[in-house]
Formats: structure tokens, sequence, C-alpha cells
């Protein structure tokens, strides 16, 4: 289960949020991995606050390990402050900085290169679905995306329909399995580990409606945006992950 905020969380709302998740973390089960992608500047800080076994990450890693790239941040930089992963393509990344599936690409082999776990997004817009086209729109996302990219456990994809993201809207347990599958077959044909990689679902999630996402077979966590940012719901959510 993993958190994505957004950029209007300020220090005192992080040292709060950190605060109430580590004084109730010790009676977490923890049969599941559980993190927290930030803004870059407040990596360190939750990296310190956290309890150890909560993962952080970055919303975003260039395609340069190093260099005059003045406002990007080098995976290098976020393997070193302590972070585990990285998201890569994300639907606002995709939508208002134009980055295309080759340029996500790259910056998914630079960030595996640097051990790094990347969690691949994906989805199709409303428009796509549609017009009955998200199939293929998830199958170029992964087809480009992927290329040149050897099968690796520190591949994640975050199947995320960006009609759902922000909207209060979400797709039906149904439908998000529906594509989950898709996703895990496309996986298969493109030679990665389909059965053992795992595919989370972005779009809305909240404690109220996370059971019923996990309970389908091919749904194995949640990439969730704004109720991750409150600590009661994050707990909520990571203990819904540790007993699906």
């Amino acid at each position: 289960m993993l958190g994505n905020w957004k950029m209007n969380q300020s220090v005192q709302d992080v040292n709060a949020f950190c605060e109430e998740v580590a004084s109730n973390w010790a009676n977490m089960p923890k049969a599941a991995q559980c993190g927290i992608a930030p803004q870059a500047l407040h990596l360190a800080m939750i990296r310190e606050k956290l309890p150890r076994d909560i993962m952080t990450g970055a919303q975003n890693s260039s395609e340069h390990l190093h260099g005059a790239y003045t406002g990007e941040n080098s995976p290098v930089s976020i393997r070193d402050l302590g972070s585990s992963f990285t998201l890569v393509g994300h639907s606002e990344r995709r939508a208002l900085y134009g980055e295309s599936n080759k340029l996500l690409n790259t910056k998914a082999k630079i960030a595996l290169g640097c051990e790094l776990k990347v969690v691949f997004c994906i989805g199709e817009t409303l428009e796509q679905r549609e017009a009955g086209s998200t199939e293929a729109v998830l199958k170029h996302q992964l087809e480009e995306g992927l290329k040149g990219i050897n099968p690796t456990a520190n591949l994640i994809i975050a199947y995320e329909p960006v009609w759902a993201i922000g909207t209060g809207k979400t797709a039906t347990p149904e439908m998000a399995q529906e594509s989950h599958a898709f996703v895990r077959k496309v996986l298969a044909e493109l030679g990665h580990n389909a059965a053992s990689t795992s595919i989370l679902y972005g779009g809305s999630v909240k404690p109220d409606n996370v059971q019923g996402l996990l309970a389908c077979p091919d749904i194995d966590g949640g990439l969730v945006g704004g109720a991750s940012l409150k600590a009661k719901d994050f707990l909520a959510l990571c203990h819904a992950a540790n007993n699906a």
C-alpha cells in the first residue's frame, strides 16, 4: 500500500502525520509492504521519523544520474536518502509535463540500475475508455515503457485510470480486476514474471472501498492519493492491506 502525497503538505503536517503513524505502528500486522512518496523536500524528514519498515520513495526521478539539470532529482540521491522506490509515469507527469513512453522507459532503466524499486504507472483517460481503447492504451504503455527492461522483482505496475483520480469516481472492483488481469497477461507476453509482479490500483482508493478492491485476485495493493494524507486513513489502508 503506497501513499502518493499532494504538494500541499507543510512541514507541520508531515511531522504530525509521522508522529501519529509512528505511535500506532507497533500494533500493525506486517504482512504487506507500505510506503509513502512525499514531495522530494520531505524525503529525508519522513525517512528519519517513520518506522524503518515503512518504505519511502520519490514521486519522480530523473533520467540522468548526474549533471547540470536544475530542479531534477537524481535516482542516486533518492537512494542515498534512504528511499527504496520511485514512481515513474504518474498520470500527472504524463499529462501535465508531456512525459512520453520513451522518456519513462529511460527513467525506469536508470532507476532500476540504481537498485530502486520502480512503480511504473499506466492508465487510460475517460475519452480513451469511452472509445473502447483501454486495452490498446495499456498495452502500448507497457510495451514502450518496459522495452529493454529485464524481468526483475524491483518492478511494480500501478494501474491508475485517469478518470478516477481525484474525481471521487472509482472503477468498480469488477472493472479494476478486468484491467489488472489484462495487464498481467501483457506482462507475461513481454516476458516478465507476471504471476509475481505486484500490480497496484490507483484511483480514489479510500478506507471504505479498499477491501472490495483488494479482494480481487489480480489487485495486489493500492497507490493512494488524497486518502493517504491523513495518518488515520493511511493506517486503516495499511491494516486492510495486511489483512487482505
